[in-house]
């Protein structure tokens, strides 16, 4: 997207910072920590602010004085959920309180052993559905299709400090060699998981009407999950309060060979989870920019 270039803020200090403080004094001593840094994005990342505000101003109608209001918190309720997934990669799981919504689902997937894809987006924490899994006895190979184009040095940093991960990743190439891995993958009743809320300059793309306005996604998630004659669910992490997190897993309508209809259902679907969980929407860019 021309908006977003695949690539994560912070520096690697910043995040030696906080593990140090969620290490040696918990995760709530981070969380206040939070409150002088929010402000100082609050006060520097212009075009952030600004697109969060049109997204909780003009697409979830709140007042122009409460819309500037909750950008502050939008950034309090992110830095909480990035201090959190670094606390639950690097063994404080146990810390940590989670309930489920929809497990049904994602018991299905299990007993059928037809591998099935995943589709989220960047709301909520996705990344730390791995470890809720582990809760429910899914032991189903999990491959996230993702770019490779986070900061070499706080990727390094992390996998250094974490728990050793299961989750396999599948990236994107200009070839379209992915598309082999993927189906590779399927055929080994493997699951697969797609973010369908952003896309690339250049890239391919779907239309469809979301939180009131013509937006674009791209086409790659919602073509395979059409075509492919496998179960398809939407996953969604959200954070609640204190460190309470619940997992959604919904079914989605599939219709084979018909990409759009299954975009517009998890548009509704993610447009639902947003609703309910207004501060928690991560795409700090221009998702309506034409």
């Amino acid at each position: 997207m021309s908006q977003w270039d695949g690539r994560s803020g912070g520096s690697l200090l910043g995040y030696r910072i906080f593990v140090f403080f969620i290490k040696k004094a918990g995760v709530k001593t981070a969380y206040f920590i939070l409150y002088f840094v929010a402000f100082y994005y609050l006060l520097t990342a212009w075009q952030s602010n600004k697109a969060i505000y049109i997204y909780l101003y003009k697409h979830l109608k709140y007042s122009s004085f409460k819309a500037g209001v909750l950008v502050y918190q939008s950034y309090l309720i992110f830095g909480k959920v990035l201090i959190d997934k670094v606390a639950i990669n690097s063994g404080l799981r146990n810390k940590f309180t989670y309930e489920f919504d929809g497990i049904e689902n994602l018991q299905k997937l299990l007993a059928d052993k037809k591998g099935g894809i995943l589709i989220s987006a960047h709301i909520g924490n996705f990344e730390v559905a791995e470890k809720f899994f582990a809760e429910i006895d899914f032991d189903m190979q999990i491959n996230l299709v993702t770019t490779d184009l986070e900061r070499n040095e706080i990727k390094e940093y992390l996998e250094s400090i974490s728990e050793k991960s299961s989750i396999k990743y599948i990236i994107v190439k200009d070839d379209m060699s992915h598309i082999f891995d993927i189906n590779a993958a399927l055929a080994n009743n493997e699951l697969i998981c797609f973010t369908g809320d952003r896309y690339f300059e250049g890239g391919k793309t779907f239309e469809a009407t979301f939180l009131g306005e013509k937006a674009k996604f791209p086409t790659g998630p919602f073509l395979l999950a059409s075509r492919l004659k496998v179960p398809v669910v939407f996953v969604y992490v959200m954070k609640e309060k204190n460190l309470h997190y619940h997992l959604y897993a919904r079914k989605a309508e599939v219709k084979h060979r018909d990409a759009q209809a299954l975009l517009e259902n998890y548009v509704a679907d993610v447009e639902t989870m947003l609703h309910k969980y207004p501060l928690q929407w991560f795409n700090y860019f221009d998702f309506w920019k034409k």
